[in-house]
């Protein structure tokens, strides 16, 4: 693997339930808006399996709507504003993030991201959890033309960091993430520790590499890096 690894220039990566565990603050929005109605919250235990799929996965499992139901996307939008009120109260990289990152940059790789996220959400969250000034790249669910699944916003971000398919990753947490990286050309890395695994079988997915903590992706991007028994 180390002539692939050689290979490696930039490695993409999906946002929340990859990076960032924005499932406590993305529950709250969505249990503020059950108690506004006078509902019951959820248990974020419950929310957290669905946090990747935003507001439509959060509203299914907490309203029992999706798109094109009567009310859902009022609910949509009151479900935006207050999750973009309180953005960044308890979200968190995940752990292990932090150093994965520091060591991409120390072996000279570049690193962005690549998420469904609007970027009027993206954009703010990026910076209160101090990524903003280090990736390489930012794009959004509303950056391309479509978002993931479809290759469209990782192959802009390639674009934008100048690299080719052959020599980009990508990493996500859910299954449309490792189809995008497919279709784009790139290789594709499962996140096991995030938030899709809960409830689906990663190993389904396809994806080139399953890793089980953020470690794990540097013995594979960086030539002679130890791989984990």
């Amino acid at each position: 693997m180390s002539s692939a690894a050689a290979a490696i220039r930039v490695v993409l990566f999906d946002l929340d339930g990859t990076l960032a565990d924005t499932a406590p603050d993305l529950a709250g929005a969505v249990n503020a808006c059950l108690v506004a109605r006078g509902r019951a919250p959820v248990a974020l235990e419950q929310l957290r399996p669905w946090a990747s799929h935003g507001a439509r996965g959060l509203i299914g499992k907490a309203f029992g709507l999706k798109p094109g139901d009567p009310g859902y996307e009022e609910l949509r939008e009151e479900f935006v504003e207050r999750y973009a009120a309180a953005l960044c109260e308890h979200t968190t990289l995940f752990p292990g993030v932090a150093p994965m990152l520091d060591a991409l940059e120390h072996a000279g790789l570049r690193w962005g991201i690549v998420t469904n996220k609007v970027m009027r959400l993206a954009m703010p969250l990026v910076r209160l959890l101090g990524l903003d000034a280090r990736s390489a790249c930012l794009v959004g669910g509303d950056t391309a033309a479509h978002p993931k699944p479809d290759p469209a916003p990782i192959a802009h971000a390639l674009a934008l960091c100048a690299c080719p398919p052959g020599q980009g990753v990508y990493v996500g947490d859910d299954e449309r993430d490792i189809r995008a990286g497919r279709a784009a050309g790139v290789r594709t890395f499962a996140a096991a520790y995030g938030y899709s695994a809960a409830r689906e079988d990663v190993a389904l997915w396809e994806a080139d590499v399953i890793l089980q903590q953020p470690a794990d992706l540097l013995s594979w991007v960086i030539p002679g890096a130890g791989r984990a028994a």
